[in-house]
């Protein structure tokens, strides 16, 4: 199929076929991975701009490299002063585009952002994370980490558990895995459970042990303790009491249930130190998968969605 999209920045309006396009692209990119010699000539010539607000970001680091094997130039800007409020990023990308630039990878506070961008640059645009609306790379690599171990999606019990209301990780996984076919549901405390969800056709379970029973695959969510939580949540310890994967619970899931992460882990309030490196849970596996999507939007985006054989001769 053709990948005739300008820009990445969501999976609202992402079709199955589309979806599964990238993921089998992502699949040969790891064959690129898996090489001493790691550079593909694929973006010789090309530039691809960052702007992170945290240049020690590990997606940052994901992103850089995945153009540094295609063989692009990588250009760090960090998003400060210059780019910080949105009037000064519609700048930023024309002043970019003026420069040559042929992609920009963005990662900005504010919901929308990397949309705006997208509307005003000639650059492809790519979402590594706009405020709480969506990160769809990060869901991607987890789509893919789930297709390597399920083999599809279609009737999986996914089950999401923490902090759903301020997850951009979990809106994009949502959109994604709903369309194509698996049932999600949402675990958390009721304040951070927003009251829209339930319109997306997940369902909403505030029990832990009810939500992940009989589930193919747990995505926990990550605190941020940079947040002000104040009453919307629990203490740690009670969040820790009542919504901790470990052994116990997911011996309420299948016995090959897989669990996955976006990272960094708070280890021993998210998931228990136990789980963490059993076969069960496949951190390792995301983060590089990661790399290989990224390597593949890269692509698309730059071929037009040309077949993959003809980048490779």
């Amino acid at each position: 199929m053709k990948f005739t999209r300008k820009d990445f920045i969501s999976l609202k309006d992402v079709s199955s076929g589309e979806i599964n396009y990238i993921l089998k692209v992502a699949e040969t990119m790891k064959h690129v991975i898996a090489q001493k010699n790691k550079r593909a000539a694929i973006l010789n010539g090309k530039s691809v701009i960052t702007l992170f607000g945290n240049t020690l970001s590990r997606n940052k680091i994901s992103y850089d490299l995945a153009a540094g094997y295609l063989g692009a130039n990588v250009v760090e800007m960090k998003l400060g002063d210059e780019g910080g409020d949105l009037g000064n990023l519609i700048d930023l990308g024309r002043i970019i585009d003026q420069m040559g630039g042929d992609f920009i990878i963005i990662r900005h506070p504010m919901s929308g952002s990397a949309k705006l961008l997208a509307e005003s640059a000639l650059a492809c645009v790519i979402n590594a994370g706009d405020g709480i609306n969506e990160n769809p790379t990060q869901s991607l690599l987890d789509l893919l980490t789930i297709k390597e171990q399920k083999g599809g999606f279609k009737n999986l019990k996914v089950s999401i558990i923490g902090d759903v209301m301020h997850s951009r990780v979990a809106r994009s996984n949502i959109w994604a895995l709903t369309t194509l076919g698996a049932r999600v549901s949402v675990i958390g405390p009721p304040t951070l459970i927003p009251d829209f969800i339930d319109s997306l056709g997940v369902k909403i379970f505030y029990n832990a042990y009810e939500g992940v029973e009989s589930a193919d695959v747990i995505l926990s969510l990550k605190l941020q303790p940079e947040r002000q939580y104040g009453s919307l949540m629990p203490s740690t310890n009670e969040y820790r009491n009542l919504f901790k994967i470990d052994s116990e619970m997911l011996s309420y899931a299948k016995p090959d249930v897989i669990v996955m992460h976006p990272g960094p882990i708070n280890r021993g309030i998210e998931i228990s130190s136990q789980i963490i490196g059993t076969k069960n849970c496949l951190i390792d596996d995301q983060i590089t998968n990661g790399v290989a999507v990224r390597m593949a939007l890269l692509y698309l985006l730059s071929m037009g969605g040309n077949p993959i054989n003809e980048a490779f001769n």
